[in-house]
Formats: structure tokens, sequence, C-alpha cells
């Protein structure tokens, strides 16, 4: 049995602050070396009939995330409620799936992704550990993966993809746009498996002998040679070059990929798509709450941020997400419309007609570098509108 089961008695949500230490001490001597640490919770009101889960999901709705905790990822982070703990070793959360305040009858554990899980893609991971209920995957991968590991988004959490390139003013001064990179012969440096690249170099806005594919994340190669340009998003970093990297400490100029036409559908709550029929009951309930959470998080992000940054600093592992960084991000996705609704006025939703234009926009480039994909793929074998709640506007 858990310490969470412990001190939970199942699916009894009054967990008091005192027993976890507690239980710790005398009982489970050494539990914080586990590499688990719990945060204080309050006692949860069940939830109602409507958005009651138990008996229609997992015990433990299990999510895969694409990178390490973000505020990008508020619509199914901000699922996670009081009383969570954080699994070092793991490098996953698990605690109750709260929606309204109320205690759905079910947990929710996340899991980072990224580095977390050797850089291997969402879909990947979710074919090779049947455990994962749920993956968070670009449009772009989404299509890439789908003649061998085909994963059907639910809802979108962004409408589109936050990703940019960005550049040194100083050594830049004529650049504005993306266009304009390629016409300035910069290297471009991006990680190896970023598709929009590919999408540039096909679209003429961007040279190939331009592409190094040696991105690690790291400021060092910016901060070293400020004649490169580089990827980032537009969430993250120029906030961070200006305000967190001491060796930079300066605004960046950037463009983001989306402006250049890249408009793909950006972290998708995905399943299986062998998956789908089973988790139906569940998706029902459980998508309009994801769709609800998300446009939460654009009008009150303070909550959520506060998980991230709590969740991010217990883990040493992680890159380092300040209050500020979250605070600045929240406020980009929304100013940019990055978390919004669709064009129909829901959040969350799909337009069929874009998602068909996207996939047809890529399955040839993406065929070009070995994907195998069908020529014709129709889009609602990769994006549905079945579970997604037009009431939420």
């Amino acid at each position: 049995m858990t310490l969470r089961s412990l001190l939970t008695g199942g699916r009894s949500r009054a967990v008091i602050a005192t027993a976890t230490t507690a239980v710790c001490a005398a009982a489970l001597a050494g539990c914080t070396d586990s590499g688990t640490d719990s945060t204080a919770a309050t006692t949860l009101a069940p939830a109602s009939a409507e958005y009651d889960l138990s008996a229609v999901c997992p015990k433990d709705v299990v999510v895969q995330l694409q990178w390490q905790p973000q505020s990008d990822m508020a619509g199914v982070i901000g699922l996670l409620g009081p009383g969570y703990t954080v699994d070092t070793n793991a490098k996953s959360v698990t605690g109750p799936l709260a929606f309204d305040g109320q205690d759905t009858g079910v947990d929710i554990t996340l899991r980072a992704g990224g580095p977390a899980i050797g850089f291997q893609s969402v879909p990947s991971a979710m074919y090779a550990d049947d455990s994962i209920d749920l993956g968070l995957v670009h449009g772009d991968q989404l299509i890439s993966a789908a003649a061998k590991q085909r994963v059907v988004g639910v809802t979108p959490l962004l409408q589109y993809n936050p990703s940019i390139i960005m550049w040194d003013p100083s050594s830049h001064p004529n650049v504005k746009t993306i266009a304009d990179v390629g016409k300035s012969n910069a290297s471009v440096v991006v990680s190896k498996d970023q598709i929009f690249p590919q999408w540039l170099v096909a679209k003429g806005l961007l040279k190939a002998g331009q592409l190094d594919t040696s991105y690690d994340g790291a400021p060092a190669r910016f901060v070293g040679d400020p004649t490169i340009t580089q990827q980032g998003f537009a969430n993250s970093e120029p906030y961070t070059y200006e305000h967190e990297t001491p060796t930079w400490d300066k605004p960046v100029g950037y463009a983001m990929v989306k402006d250049a036409g890249y408009d793909v559908y950006a972290s998708n709550v995905s399943v299986r798509a062998d998956r789908v029929e089973k988790l139906s009951p569940c998706l029902q309930k459980l998508v309009p709450m994801i769709q609800q959470t998300g446009k939460n998080h654009v009008n009150s992000p303070e909550a959520i941020n506060a998980t991230i940054v709590d969740w991010v600093s217990q883990d040493v592992s992680f890159t380092p997400y300040t209050a500020g960084e979250a605070a600045y991000s929240a406020k980009l996705l929304k100013d940019k419309a990055v978390i919004a609704p669709g064009t129909d006025g829901v959040w969350g939703s799909y337009d069929s007609a874009k998602a068909q234009q996207v996939v047809n926009d890529l399955v040839p480039i993406l065929n070009a570098d070995g994907a195998n994909l069908p020529a014709q793929l129709p889009a609602d074998q990769l994006f549905t509108t079945q579970f997604i709640s037009a009431s939420v506007r």
C-alpha cells in the first residue's frame, strides 16, 4: 500500500499535513529518500454525478507530457488536486483528479517527457507502455507517427504551436521575420526531432544548408555565438534570456513559426488509436473538463502556475521554472491566442478543414524524410471532435 493510500483510506481525501509527517516518521521512516514528496491537502467534496469519473475512467488516469511541466500544459496539470505526491525517481506527480473544486473519484498521474523519457516521442512511449492512458502530442508529430504508432487527438490544449526562431537584434539588425533569417544565411540551430524546420525549408523560407540540428536547449551556444539563430518557444526563451540568463540579460528578437504559415494544433490530448473505443466513456466526461480547465487558466492562471512551479521546484533534475516565467508564459499564451477558442468559439475544439489542410501539407514533406505515410490521409483518423463539448465557450 502506498503512503497516499495509508493517509487517504483509499478513496477518502481527508489528508492532513501533520499526518503525513507522523506516518513518515513512525511507519515509513525514510520515505522522502524514495524520491517522493507530498504536499498538504484540503478535503475535497465528492463530485456530483456529472463529474464523477469513478465508474468510467481508470482509477489512476496516467498522462504522458511532452516535456517537463510548463504553463502551456495547464489544461491537464490544472486537474491535479491538492495533496499530490511528487515522485522524483519516476519524474511524475500523482494526486486526486479534481474539477471545479470537487473530487472526481479517481487519481491523475502526470509524467514528465523530454529528457525524463530519453527524448522518446510521446506516441512511441504510449505504444511501449500500456499504463499510459493519454499523451500530449504536437499535431505534426501526431501526423508523423500515423503509419506505425497512430494516436488520435481528442482536444488541443493549444490552437497552434508557439515555436519561434530567435536571434540577437544587434547581430541581425535587419531580421524581422523567418524569411529574413533565410535571406541572412545565418545558421539556424534546431533539435533533430523538430518537424517545422523541414517545413520552412520546403516552403523556401530557409535553406537546407542553414539547419544545424545540434540544439540541446542550453543557452551557452547562443550566448557564445550571437551570430547564430535558434529555435525556442514564445512563452519561454524571450523571458528567460532577458531575465534569467545572467550571461545574456537583454532582449532577443524572434518570430513565431505560426506567423510564417505553420498553423498546426499543438499539445493535443491524445489516445492510442486502438484504445479510443475502450476509453470513450471516460473521454466523454473528461475532455470537457480539460477544455474548461484550459479556459480557466487564461482568465485566472495563478493557482495552476503555482502547482507547476511547486512540482518543478521539488525535482532538481528539471530546468528551473520560476513564478516570473510562469506568469509571463500565461500572459503570452493569452495575448497571442495560443490558448484560445477555436474558429467556432469553443475552447479546445478542432476545425476539421484546418486539420485536413495541415495533414495534406505535411504528408509529402514527412514522406520525403521516410515517414511512409499514405498519400491520402483523412484528418478524422488523427483528430476527433467526438468528445468535445460545444458548451465550453
